[in-house]
């Protein structure tokens, strides 16, 4: 490398990077959303009944095969909510955004490249944006239609969660 990576990657193997890329801002976004979705992907598998678990020990199956077979299918819907959740927390980021990613208002599909999101968009644009311009409009619009699929995938997960909490509710009350 003699120092040097980014030139020794540009030179040997062709790949020119920018140090703030959608690379790195995907891990700093699920460094942040991963205690969140940890939290309620527990919350989701401590909420299985043990008399499942039990049942299908007791039935002969091995801890192995409780786990995979009973208790993991039986969490499905909780920890699918937790991602849905994670997920819908992580759209509406905006500050890791703009601090990872370089900020660039130009996209390519390339998860080297700079990249700006639809809130950092937002953050950054509207201040300057003269109100009843068609551009304050667009960001009005971008800020509607972002609050609409963060309110969507939060109201699935959470549908998604009851039904679970419901269906198991009966199972536990059984033991």
């Amino acid at each position: 490398f003699a120092g040097d990576l980014r030139g020794w990657l540009d030179v040997e193997l062709g790949i020119d990077y920018a140090s703030r890329n959608a690379l790195i801002v995907g891990l700093a976004m699920g460094f942040a959303v991963m205690p969140s979705i940890y939290a309620l992907a527990e919350d989701a598998l401590s909420g299985v009944p043990s008399s499942l678990g039990e049942g299908a020990q007791a039935m002969g199956a091995t801890r192995w095969q409780t786990l995979w077979k009973v208790v993991l299918p039986a969490a499905a819907p909780g920890v699918f909510a937790a991602v849905m959740i994670g997920a819908g927390r992580a759209v509406g980021e905006t500050m890791i955004v703009l601090m990872a990613s370089g900020n660039a208002a130009l996209m390519s599909l390339s998860p080297l490249e700079g990249m700006r999101s639809m809130a950092a968009g937002i953050a950054i644009e509207l201040p300057e944006a003269v109100p009843g311009s068609d551009s304050y409009r667009l960001l009005i619009l971008a800020a509607l239609l972002l609050f609409l699929f963060t309110f969507l995938v939060n109201t699935l997960a959470e549908v998604v969660r009851s039904r679970l909490r419901r269906r198991y509710r009966r199972l536990g009350d059984l033991s």
